[in-house]
């Protein structure tokens, strides 16, 4: 559920309007031939230049940047241009900035052509290459990994590499059907097994399948798409959030923002080759299945019904023609075959549905009996609605849920912000201010401005026993915002990731219609422009941005030993500081503090769990570094066979050995109870927080704040 404020919106109509005045004194005198691709990239040069937190400057290294930019945007994989290619379009390297300031496109022009010509020349290289058998005994390899390659010398050595890359994936292939065949003897004596020369024959013709598809695909592509794409070499130059949708794009990226489309509720980018899970809807069906992770590669799409050789090959596949196999009527199944961060594959059977706003508000629960029982509240997001008649926002449903704990006499509260992407401000602000006296929340600065401090203005405190945040990787925004507070406050301990998502950053998104008024009808429509105007700051000075929140506890994970976040993104904006804001820390319990850190410290030493999620973490570190396949079949087998066995090892390993008491707070047990389905989601809910590795040593800590 996206919703702005009346206030947000009014700021967002007037950036409009004070851009389309600017405007008209920018806009060079265009051709008729490519006037819609000037005005576009005079507009976004412009804005940005007036309106990004950050401008850039643009002179010869920028241009380097979008020529690198562009050039890997259209030839990631590098099996399409040549080095002779590279080297003629050379002259542009440096001239870019001066076409952006003319509104000219000859780089991009000539990129274009090329491409197109290489596009049709290499067509051919895979249906010759897959009509003969590829021979498994030889010894050779292929780099997985794009970056470690250069632009092939000459065509014999680009079909080469189009043979090594085909090569491989019916390699793959052919290994993934031999072991299911092994385990579907297991299960069955009268189960079909294919010879290795049949499988290779049905792999090599799902290629043959895959490929015609995936060049259509790219054929059917506009200019308008490529152009989009190379207005985005641009923009990612500002920074990673800042981007250009393309008229029909800006309708897509409306669609995922108003969370109704029925469908599995995740958020998709392309990747090379693959189509990756970039976000999971709170609320929506993946978030409730609870086995898509962000980072997923999609391999496979099939429907409910279908069988394994009648699913949809996704690699290669775009994420517009994707996503049309992917959504579907609520209630429909989809399965997903997904390529895991460690390499390894899993199939996440989905029902659709719409976004359930239900399952985005706060919830509550008791854990632990007696004189031990602390409260629990899960907060998948900082939701407010303006226009729904309940006016359901978070801050008033926090209150309520630490009303029901209160009531229950639980002595202490954990609050666990785990993959909640953000959400409105003022309702952080009001969250904090549940918890402290009043005083400053969080500051906001725009480019050339004073910083404004946010502040709680309610001297009441709400709650002021034992305060447990937990956070992970993927906890971003309002999230990071609400740890800081709490953090700089010395309100409360934060457990969990070393650091969370690192996105300090405030986006708006401009109509750029809008933008010119009246002017350019004739080309309209121009699309959108996403772009950052401001930063977040602690009230320490700080800014989450890059850094994130450092955990006070931290608790192993998958990204322990590698990069996640914004800081794993070129262009991110760097860290910074400004004064602090004034306020009191907080002093009551605080003594607590160093020896619960301390004694969560050795349980966590001694927990195997974790002790085996470290290892995993490491593991998953030396696979992602591993990027060169043998091509060389019993190799590649034994090589396969031993990676899932080590992934058995790691089954499981999340799931505590010593299990929660998890009971409903007295308030609710009448709404739970009052049908089948409340029962169901219930039992669902309790069943995950009773063995949860993670929220098990935040009862523990919160146990030892009493």
């Amino acid at each position: 559920m996206k919703v702005i404020s009346i206030m947000n919106r009014w700021k967002y109509l007037l950036l409009g309007g004070v851009l389309a005045v600017g405007l008209g004194f920018y806009i060079p005198k265009m051709s008729d031939a490519s006037k819609k691709d000037q005005v576009i990239l005079s507009l976004i040069y412009n804005i940005l230049n007036q309106s990004h937190f950050s401008p850039a400057q643009v002179d010869d290294k920028f241009s380097e940047e979008v020529y690198d930019n562009f050039l890997e945007n259209l030839d990631f994989s590098k099996r399409f241009f040549l080095q002779e290619d590279i080297k003629s379009l050379e002259v542009y390297r440096h001239s870019i900035d001066d076409e952006i300031l003319a509104s000219e496109l000859n780089f991009f022009e000539a990129s274009y052509a090329i491409y197109n010509e290489r596009f049709e020349e290499t067509h051919r290289y895979f249906e010759d290459i897959l009509e003969k058998p590829f021979d498994f005994t030889i010894n050779e390899s292929y780099e997985t990994d794009e970056e470690k390659l250069d632009f092939c010398k000459n065509e014999t050595e680009l079909e080469d590499r189009w043979r090594l890359y085909l090569k491989q994936r019916v390699l793959s292939r052919i290994e993934d059907k031999i072991n299911s065949q092994e385990e579907d003897t297991t299960r069955s004596d009268t189960s079909v097994v294919k010879t290795f020369a049949e499988l290779e024959i049905d792999a090599r013709a799902k290629e043959m399948e895959l490929h015609e598809e995936w060049f259509k695909s790219l054929a059917d592509l506009d200019r308008l798409d490529w152009v989009g794409m190379y207005m985005n070499s641009i923009t990612t130059i500002y920074d990673p959030h800042t981007q250009y949708f393309a008229p029909e794009r800006k309708e897509d990226f409306e669609i995922s923002m108003t969370g109704q489309l029925e469908g599995i509720g995740a958020q998709l980018t392309q990747k090379g080759e693959y189509v990756v899970i970039s976000k999971i809807i709170t609320g929506s069906a993946c978030w409730k299945q609870g086995d898509l992770e962000e980072g997923d590669k999609i391999l496979k799409v099939a429907q409910e019904g279908e069988t394994d050789d009648e699913a949809i090959d996704a690699v290669g596949m775009s994420v517009r023609k994707l996503v049309k196999y992917i959504r579907g009527p609520k209630g429909t199944e989809v399965r997903l075959t997904v390529q895991k961060l460690d390499g390894s594959k899993m199939l996440i059977p989905i029902v659709r549905d719409v976004v359930e706003l239900e399952a985005t508000f706060a919830k509550s629960a008791v854990l632990g009996e007696g004189d031990a029982k602390i409260g629990y509240i899960r907060l998948p997001k900082f939701y407010v609605n303006f226009y729904d008649d309940e006016n359901r926002v978070c801050s008033e449903d926090v209150k309520a849920e630490i009303e029901k704990l209160k009531a229950d006499n639980v002595h202490g509260i954990i609050l666990d912000l785990r993959n909640n992407g953000g959400g409105s401000l003022q309702e952080v602000i009001d969250i904090v201010g549940l918890f402290i006296k009043d005083g400053p929340v969080v500051q906001v600065k725009g480019p050339g401005q004073s910083p404004k401090v946010l502040q709680d203005e309610d001297s009441k405190i709400f709650y002021d026993g034992p305060l447990v945040v937990m956070v992970n990787q993927f906890s971003a925004s309002a999230s990071e915002i609400f740890a800081a507070a709490i953090q700089d406050y010395n309100r409360g301990i934060i457990i969990g990731s070393k650091s969370t998502f690192g996105k300090g950053t405030v986006q708006n998104v401009l109509d750029m219609d809008r933008a010119v008024n009246f002017t350019f009808d004739d080309v309209k429509p121009l699309g959108a422009l996403k772009l950052t105007i401001q930063k977040y700051y602690r009230i320490n000075g700080g800014t989450p941005q890059l850094r994130g929140v450092q955990s006070d506890i931290v608790l192993p994970d998958n990204f322990t030993y590698i990069k996640y976040g914004e800081a794993e993104e070129k262009h991110a904006l760097p860290y910074s500081e400004i004064a602090p804001a004034k306020y009191s820390v907080w002093k009551l319990g605080t003594e607590a503090y160093p020896k619960a850190v301390k004694q969560s410290e050795a349980r966590v030493k001694e927990n195997e769990k974790f002790a085996l999620i470290d290892e995993y973490a490491k593991w998953l570190k030396k696979q992602r570094d591993l990027t060169e396949v043998n091509l060389n079949y019993e190799a590649y087998r034994k090589e396969q066979v031993e990676f899932r066995e080590k992934s058995k090892k790691f089954e499981g390993m999340r799931k505590s050995n010593e299990e929660l008491a998890v009971s409903s707070n007295s308030a609710d047990v009448s709404m739970w109870d009052a049908s089948e389905e409340k029962q169901k989601e219930r039992d669902i809910w309790f069943k995950g927080l009773r063995t949860d590795l993670y929220l098990n040593e935040a009862f523990h800590v919160a146990g030892d704040l009493k």
